[in-house]
């Protein structure tokens, strides 16, 4: 009986020490992430690769995520919320189709400049960076002067009620005319993120979040300090925000000390490299267009079938949504780098194992939020109203949509790692099967014919982004996408 008590009491010592000795290693792990040393993610043991990218980027979409709350908070807390909320949820909803185009042009990018570094080429992925830029940078300034001007027409075209657009235009302008410095945060991001330099990524994000906190209050309701701009202060704030952020990767991307340095000569019109760069990004801006313009449709169902009580409160429950997806985003960007650089280093099997632990760890943190949506939802969206039909339709869609968590998380790494390979076209058809083919008809069903009104609506989310999971595991495991040449 003693040699056993000996031997149980050894069990849980050896237990113990081995559970010790895996966090002292996650803490060095992190903390080696964290100091931004450069780092080659094609060797050694894969998890050690993937922590040190994966923490940056997690922490870097975090702060991206505060710009779709810090906006509603204050914005909830005027006189007239219920209108200005709705101007905010309306037009971030057009602001989807805008971060569309840049995650497509950043997709490309990363993928691109993955491959190069992957192939030890720092010349070929300095100038794939900057052509990238230059495609940017003209597509933008066309998006953000047709925004500008047809603002009120779009909000009209969302389904927008006559007191919303009186109150939100001015907000919609500055928000879409802002157009050029929500492409280049995103892109250059991607390049940074693709040349495995996450650190440079997460710090502008975090520069731009941070002004975003600080300016929106105090533009908003002035304080005596500024001129009390009301909810046109809060587009003012995120949009200066944003600028400093692309301010800031300019800096490091032309005379910082990274992996890449862009130069003058790398801005010449390369037409091969455009060609590869449209031939990425435009399946991957459809397929995030896909996605978004789904989205989008939701929010017009939403509002036509329910009221701005409805609307408002579905437009609260998405920004908690995105909120806490764009962390596990975070983590999927870092299974596309790890795809594309492994690939480029001829080591497609490394790749595998590099997105199956990355899809392990967004499973565990998307059961957890999925959790918190459930159990918690009524004082989440209390933090952001306390009128009763808004919170009301701000719990059921927050509950309902955080069913599906768990797929969200499975089918954002599938997509990424697709994507990261050169893949763009696979997930573009997934989405619009699992979208334009199930969702919106779904929701239509449920909303219209079964007469179920906004519910509806938020049920026919969880259940597309379940298809779309399972769908993208599938072509996954098939492995053609380790065969891409790009």
């Amino acid at each position: 009986m003693q040699s056993q008590m000996f031997n149980f009491v050894g069990s849980v010592n050896i237990m113990q020490r081995q559970s010790s000795q895996k966090f002292s290693r996650l803490f060095f792990l992190i903390r080696q992430s964290l100091k931004g040393e450069e780092h080659d993610y094609t060797q050694g043991s894969i998890q050690p690769a993937t922590v040190p990218l994966a923490i940056p980027m997690i922490l870097e979409l975090s702060l991206e995520s505060v710009f779709a709350v810090v906006d509603m908070y204050f914005v909830s807390k005027l006189p007239d919320s219920r209108a200005a909320v709705a101007t905010v949820g309306l037009t971030e909803s057009m602001v989807a189709l805008i971060y569309t185009m840049g995650i497509g042009l950043s997709t490309a990018a990363t993928a691109l400049v993955a491959r190069r570094i992957g192939e030890k080429d720092i010349e070929k992925a300095s100038h794939a960076g900057a052509q990238s830029i230059i495609l940017a940078i003209l597509i933008s300034v066309i998006m953000a002067i047709s925004g500008y001007c047809y603002a009120p027409d779009l909000l009209r075209l969302m389904g927008a009620q006559p007191e919303v657009i009186h109150t939100g235009t001015d907000f919609s302008r500055i928000m879409l005319g802002g157009t050029t410095a929500i492409i280049l945060l995103f892109l250059i991001n991607g390049i940074f993120r693709g040349a495995g330099d996450p650190m440079i990524a997460m710090k502008s994000l975090w520069l731009a979040s941070l002004l975003n906190i600080i300016l929106c209050p105090l533009l908003i309701y002035g304080y005596g300090i500024f001129p009390e701009l009301g909810l046109t202060g809060a587009a003012v704030a995120t949009t200066i925000g944003r600028t400093a952020g692309v301010i800031y990767q300019s800096y490091h991307l032309f005379k910082g000390s990274g992996m890449l340095k862009i130069k003058r000569h790398h801005f010449k019109l390369d037409w091969s490299i455009q060609k590869s760069i449209v031939s990425l990004a435009w399946p991957a801006t459809l397929q995030f267009f896909i996605q978004s313009g789904s989205w989008i449709f939701l929010a017009f169902l939403v509002s036509s079938t329910g009221s701005t009580d409805a609307s408002a409160g579905y437009q609260i429950a998405i920004r908690n949504v995105v909120f806490f997806i764009l962390p596990a985003w975070g983590l999927s960007n870092a299974a596309a780098t790890l795809v594309g650089q492994n690939l480029g280093a001829g080591n497609p099997d490394r790749a595998q194992k590099s997105v199956l632990l990355t899809t392990k760890y967004n499973v565990y943190f998307m059961a957890a939020v999925m959790m918190l949506f459930i159990l918690f939802s009524s004082p989440i969206i209390s933090i952001f109203t306390n009128q009763e039909e808004v919170h009301r339709y701000g719990v059921l869609a927050l509950q309902i949509m955080g069913a599906g968590y768990i797929f969200y998380g499975i089918g954002m790494v599938m997509m990424q790692a697709l994507n990261g390979a050169g893949d763009t076209r696979t997930p573009t058809w997934i989405n619009f099967i699992g979208f334009w083919l199930f969702q919106i008809p779904a929701a239509i069903f449920m909303a219209k014919i079964l007469n179920w009104g906004p519910t509806g609506a938020f049920i026919a989310i969880p259940l597309a982004e379940t298809l779309v999971a399972l769908a993208a595991w599938y072509y996954f495991k098939k492995g053609s996408w380790k065969e891409i040449k790009i």
